[in-house]
């Protein structure tokens, strides 16, 4: 071969390790600073024994094909730590701050384990964060005021963990936030209305910010200390399932329309009055424990045949009457149950078996309880 015909193999050859370098680099590497971050977030968390979660992260090689780490380009995009599969152990650690540079992050989840230590307020840097869930370890401290800067937020699950302090009132002015979940916390203060799916043990009245969060679908505010009485506004949001039951809400609960949210609980409270008819059009409505007055309106016995009610629970309360007939046929998809109210049941039906063997309240309990 001559002269000219080496150097045009040369060349050739040159081409093709640079095209090999450009589509290495345009595939493999990393953003530095995302590089870097999840370095720090691997040396702060562990595999708890018995999970193997980490065993690919090998920083020699590249870490968008690491378990649970999902890449657009040179960025990462998504974090999912830990095995998501049902039983595994799941990771301890902290949350290390770097979190908050890996700046196209849109999904951040951690499934169940034992993370403690406090949510770094850095993760209020990560703008385009759409879903947020960290539930079922020990998280501590209070829940960051600045997450109220991440605008594109639409799932925030902080649930099971062991937050405190005040629900920050800029969460309710997120405006995409469809899904929020704060249950089984120690959360204290008053709490923004807004929020509900459930979930922390809140204490304080509900109020205002309702306005803002058009775009809730799911709420869950169960099995806190959340007091005082539950406003009226909330009934009429665009949402499928409300759940506030096992609080400390008083009050007569008077919704101004008819109630479109598929499944409502509001029980396990203090709630007093009678029962309003604007409740009717709710498929799933759960009202026992509370203290609950007079008769069912007549228009949830009409619902109840139909078949459009499936599930309509006012045990544990001091109704004192229901217009149904004795041999009304109750459709098998729909169930009733009456039990342990001022009354004796006109229909005998299935009850959860919580809700015990008595069919009717103590005549000295309703008594001394008028509403």
């Amino acid at each position: 071969m001559g002269k000219q015909g080496r150097r045009r193999m040369g060349s050739y050859a040159l081409f093709l390790i640079a095209l090999f370098l450009c589509k290495f680099l345009a595939v493999a590497i990393l953003d530095p600073l995302d590089f870097l971050a999840l370095q720090s977030i691997r040396k702060s968390l562990h595999d708890l024994p018995g999970s193997n979660f980490f065993a690919s992260w090998d920083f020699t090689s590249d870490p968008c094909n690491f378990a649970g780490v999902y890449c657009d380009s040179d960025k990462v995009i998504a974090l999912n730590l830990g095995d998501p599969r049902a039983g595994s152990p799941g990771l301890t650690g902290r949350i290390d701050p770097a979190i908050g540079k890996l700046s196209a992050l849109a999904e951040l989840s951690i499934v169940p384990g034992r993370i403690y230590g406090s949510l770094p307020q850095s993760v209020s840097q990560l703008k385009d964060l759409r879903f947020l869930a960290i539930s079922r370890n020990f998280i501590s401290g209070d829940i960051p005021a600045t997450l109220g800067q991440l605008r594109s937020l639409k799932t925030l699950d902080l649930s099971y963990n062991q937050l405190t302090g005040e629900i920050p009132r800029s969460i309710g002015t997120l405006p995409e936030l469809t899904n929020v979940i704060l249950c089984h916390n120690h959360l204290s203060g008053s709490v923004p209305p807004f929020l509900s799916q459930f979930l922390t043990r809140l204490t304080g009245p509900v109020d205002r910010l309702l306005s803002r969060l058009d775009q809730l679908n799911y709420v869950d505010l169960s099995l806190n200390q959340f007091t005082g009485p539950i406003p009226s506004q909330l009934f009429s949001f665009p949402i499928t399932n409300l759940q506030l039951e096992r609080n400390l809400f008083t009050g007569s609960v008077q919704p101004a329309d008819q109630v479109t949210i598929s499944t409502v609980d509001l029980s396990h409270n203090r709630l007093w009055g009678q029962i309003s008819p604007m409740f009717s059009t709710v498929q799933n409505l759960y009202l026992n424990n509370n203290r609950f007055t007079g008769q069912v309106p007549a228009s949830f016995v009409d619902q109840l045949l139909s078949g459009s009610i499936q599930i309509l629970y006012l045990q544990h309360n001091y109704l004192t009457g229901i217009e149904i007939k004795p041999t009304a046929e109750i459709p098998v998809s729909s169930s009733l149950c009456l039990q342990y109210n001022c009354m004796v049941p006109p229909v005998q039906t299935p009850c959860p078996l919580k809700a015990g063997n008595e069919k009717t309240r103590p005549t000295a309990q309703c008594n001394e309880w008028k509403g």
